[in-house]
């Protein structure tokens, strides 16, 4: 089959050249990936800076709710009396820290992944360059470390205390296998939950929503299995200062491992027109520029 074009060159050199991600190095006499790394950093570094500072406020939430719930000199924790119910609550705020950063106008910028796993699956599904999607893995790790530092700042000794200790993620009692079936499950569900509304239109714009109501419920129910995490990076941001490695081998494989096999399931199932991704974003439908390869304009369902 001939799928050249009139000027010459072949129809896959053409759409190529029409992308941004030509290799812009040759005219400037460097290699293609130094070009490519320059032209990231040149044009997309505010959304990495976003993607750090969504996970950096994320992670200063997690502490200070868990130090006004969980700390004894707490009067809130006194008040409550439950652990249980303190969990719930705790559930609840961070469930809504996630709805909130999503919703911002920079969580609209930078799409509101805030996790290397989300990042990872929407680059499986071809959404995303390979230097953003390098460089916002290592935003949101270096984001999510500095917020737990700042949180230590502001609350002092009382998120080294043990009844907070950085919101670390541990696993519960049933050990490690537990919390690795534990993290891929609630991962798995939460990209699956993510593709099938973002890629609806009557259910795009309740993405965000969606992703916060799972984030809480998780927080409620699954946290006494793996402390729940769903993310490398956050793991990471609080086991640095803490000293708590415990099982991180099962923070760093099941989330992603679940939600890329969501990404099969669903690209499977929805064969054709309908297995297409429209974009990574979590909240697209807004006017916020967009630096992924974004089919957004024809989502039809």
């Amino acid at each position: 089959m001939d799928v050249s074009n009139p000027t010459g060159g072949s129809v896959f050199e053409t759409l190529r050249a029409q992308t941004a991600w030509s290799f812009r190095g040759k005219s400037e006499g460097g290699s293609r990936w130094g070009a490519e790394v320059r032209f990231a950093l040149r044009n997309h570094w505010p959304e990495y800076l976003i993607e750090a500072a969504g996970l950096s406020l994320f992670m200063i939430s997690a502490c200070l709710f868990a130090a006004l719930l969980f700390h004894p000199a707490s009067p809130i924790h006194t008040a409550i009396g439950s652990p249980t119910f303190a969990r719930i609550l705790v559930g609840a705020m961070m469930g809504l820290t996630a709805i909130a950063i999503i919703y911002s106008p920079l969580g609209k910028r930078s799409g509101a992944h805030i996790n290397p796993a989300v990042t990872l699956t929407f680059f499986r599904l071809g959404k995303i360059e390979p230097w953003d999607a390098c460089f916002y893995v290592l935003a949101q790790f270096a984001g999510g470390t500095v917020g737990v530092l700042i949180a230590a700042l502001i609350l002092g000794p009382a998120v080294a205390d043990p009844s907070v200790n950085y919101v670390a993620t541990v696993p519960g009692a049933s050990g490690a296998g537990a919390a690795f079936v534990a993290e891929l499950v609630i991962s798995f569900i939460l990209m699956s939950v993510v593709l099938l509304a973002s890629n609806a239109r009557r259910l795009e714009r309740l993405t965000g929503l969606f992703a916060g109501a799972l984030v809480a419920m998780y927080i409620s129910v699954e946290a006494p299995i793996s402390g729940m995490s769903m993310n490398p990076a956050r793991t990471f941001a609080s086991a640095l200062p803490a000293h708590v490695w415990t099982a991180l081998w099962v923070y760093f494989t099941a989330p992603p491992l679940g939600m890329l096999l969501a990404a099969e399931v669903y690209t499977r199932v929805k064969k054709g027109r309908a297995a297409a991704v429209a974009c990574a974003k979590l909240h697209h439908r807004n006017n916020q520029r967009c630096i992924f390869r974004c089919g957004h304009g024809q989502l039809s369902n």
